[in-house]
């Protein structure tokens, strides 16, 4: 049995590859100081618990005594989780993409020991095939260049780092055209038969139907409308909703999200939360209120830990195979159905012959009303799965993904009413002030019984925006004032005073090769896009001129950076919309005798608003009875005893 030195890690990546016969170091000094002592190059191998192909390198190479020995003589070789290890992921994967032309992970770099990367690539088989280098023999390539021809290496490192280190783009002006630009290219990029952008893979990208469903509910724009509805109808339909135990996989490999790559994603699920409680609200369609609420479901059963935090992720592979959790045969359920099984199989898709390499992954072939008639089936093959197969789970707590599960779950509860909803939220409220925020600093993970990492910009950002959520939802001011202290604390640590826009890395925080400053919306919005949103909530909330300035600041340099491409900046946009066309603001005086979180949730879905709970000289009761004031756009109503629907 192997032992090296990621034994003492939290992490579970880290973990997996604790035993393995590479001497394998977690990123730190001790490993930069070995390499350059024994002048040595450094292999760096960036990748997470559950991602499939790291599964698969790891069990072709890294779990290889004849590999693993090639690279414990000529290498110095680093493990990085990306979910801890954000910085390091954004800078390495920016020299990925600019070597290859693409990225993911594993991520693998070859670099000197003073970080400066000379070569790049993701997955490497262990042994070549046709216009495919095998890993083993790049590591002898490496090596050999390294020992006998180095100064095209390095020479290689200089040039990528001059040409990585490029003026950014310009602050531009608040440009209130870019919503209305990116609506344009959504329309372009839309699959109309098959829902969802472009080709496969396709990626659930959930804020990008927020912002869809923010311009209906907006301007009242049909092809927002249909193209947001069409995709939440499709993702569930196929194979990407686990239509057994609930939840979404991280995406789908082919057009009709059939066959998902089967990683279940902490932030996906949160997100798509998200989408389907808003379209429910937009719609008035239980189908769409149904599906966000079997996704929390899921994610309260399957993923949240006894202190109220949730878990990163639920692997895709099983038996060392990716997606037979998932998958069934007919076989299987009549055995575990009897009589219904019949009729399962119909409505979900599962005959002989199988979409999955003999095995069916279910997915909707009848319709909605027959599936859930089919309701009953589901806690059978549930405990049928999980006696058959077992799932390897991601249980530390990112507080990052955290923050993005508590707001989805606010909004879930001011769309259904669900009190288990709400209180979840405040439970993680309550595990993340408690265990990544405690004393003042913020954390990055949590995991028996340790916290580690020194918070990023998407740790304050999105903690923020889940304190802004709850305060919206249960009207307590202390998490509006915690809210405007971590921005605050934000603006100190990540701001960039001169260029705009906020760094990923704090001021006090490790020098890398290159600072990152992260932008544009992947699978998650970016931290500048959710400050950006943030800054102009907590102006509208407190009226500030402070937080206006802040915010007018942030929409610059954001709309400077969005012109190329605003489809990639889906989640800003709704910020920049909130700033240029500001939503209804709705004060209520309460007469003491009602739940300020119920009168709060009967408000409209992107309403602005403050529960008073007495009155004072600007705010005062109608009638001695609970009182709202409501202002839209530049215009105050008269108060009145009962709020009136506005178009907003």
């Amino acid at each position: 049995m192997h032992e090296n030195k990621l034994k003492d890690e939290t992490s579970p990546y880290l973990l997996q590859h604790a035993r393995q016969p590479v001497d394998w170091y977690p990123w730190g000094e001790e490993a930069f100081e070995k390499a350059a002592r024994e002048d040595k190059p450094i292999f760096l191998s960036v990748g997470y618990s559950t991602c499939h192909w790291c599964h698969v390198m790891a069990r072709e190479s890294f779990d290889d005594e004849n590999v693993a020995k090639l690279m414990n003589d000529h290498f110095i070789s680093i493990k990085v989780d990306r979910e801890e290890r954000p910085d390091v992921d954004s800078v390495y994967m920016s020299v990925c993409i600019a070597m290859t032309g693409s990225g993911g992970w594993p991520m693998s770099i070859f670099m000197t020991p003073d970080r400066k990367p000379f070569y790049a690539g993701t997955y490497f088989p262990k042994y070549g095939r046709p216009g495919v280098t095998g890993f083993y023999q790049l590591l002898s390539i490496i090596a050999d260049s390294w020992e006998h021809s180095r100064a095209p290496l390095l020479r290689s490192a200089d040039n990528l780092i001059s040409r990585m280190t490029i003026p950014e783009t310009k602050n531009g002006d608040i440009d209130g055209e870019l919503p209305g630009k990116a609506l344009a290219q959504f329309e372009r990029s839309f699959d109309s038969q098959c829902g969802g952008f472009g080709t496969a893979p396709k990626f659930p990208a959930a804020h990008n139907i927020v912002f869809l469903l923010d311009l209906y509910r907006r301007i009242g724009s049909d092809s927002a409308r249909g193209m947001a509805e069409l995709t939440l109808r499709k993702m569930y339909e196929g194979g990407l909703f686990d239509h057994i135990g609930g939840g979404f996989s991280r995406y789908s490999t082919d057009r009709e999200f059939q066959i998902p790559h089967f990683e279940k994603m902490l932030y996906d699920n949160a997100l798509l939360i998200m989408a389907y409680a808003q379209a429910a609200d937009a719609a008035g369609d239980s189908f769409f209120l149904e599906t966000a609420e079997k996704t929390a479901d899921f994610v309260l059963r399957e993923m949240t830990g006894s202190e109220g935090g949730f878990y990163s992720a639920l692997d895709a592979d099983s038996e060392g195979a990716e997606g037979l959790y998932y998958a069934f045969t007919t076989d299987e359920t009549f055995r575990v159905l009897g009589a219904d099984g019949k009729k399962f199989n119909s409505c979900l898709g599962i005959t002989e012959k199988g979409n999955f390499g003999g095995y069916s992954i279910p997915h909707l072939t009848g319709s909605i009303q027959e599936e859930r008639e089919l309701q009953h089936c589901l806690p059978k093959l549930q405990e049928y799965r999980r006696q058959r197969r077992t799932l390897a789970v991601d249980d530390k707590r990112l507080g990052a993904w955290n923050s993005l599960m508590t707001a989805a779950l606010c909004r879930l509860w001011r769309v259904s009413g669900e009190k288990k909803y709400l209180d979840a939220a405040v439970k993680c409220e309550k595990f993340l002030s408690g265990y990544i925020w405690r004393d003042g600093n913020m954390g990055v993970s949590f995991r028996d019984g340790r916290t580690v990492g020194h918070g990023y910009l998407d740790d304050y950002a999105f903690a923020a925006f889940a304190l802004l959520e709850l305060y919206r939802a249960v009207q307590d001011r202390g998490y509006l004032d915690a809210a405007e202290s971590l921005c605050s604390r934000a603006a100190d640590e990540f701001a960039d005073k001169d260029g705009g826009g906020f760094y990923l890395c704090g001021r006090g925080s490790e020098k890398l090769i290159l600072r990152p400053k992260e932008t544009y919306d992947g699978a998650m919005p970016s931290g500048n896009s959710v400050m950006a949103w943030n800054l102009v909530r907590l102006a509208q909330l407190k009226d500030s001129d402070k937080w206006t300035a802040a915010a007018e600041r942030q929409l610059r340099y954001m709309s400077g950076q969005a012109a190329r491409a605003p489809m990639g900046y889906a989640f800003f946009l709704t910020a920049l919309y909130d700033f240029s066309d500001p939503p209804e603001r709705v004060t209520v005086v309460s007469d003491g005798m009602e739940d300020p979180a119920e009168l709060a949730r009967e408000l409209p879905f992107g309403a602005v608003v403050s529960i008073l709970r007495q009155e004072n000289a600007q705010y005062r009761l109608l009638n001695g009875c609970t009182t709202y004031y409501v202002c839209r756009g530049c215009t105050c109503m008269p108060p009145e005893n009962r709020y009136h629907s506005g178009k907003k």
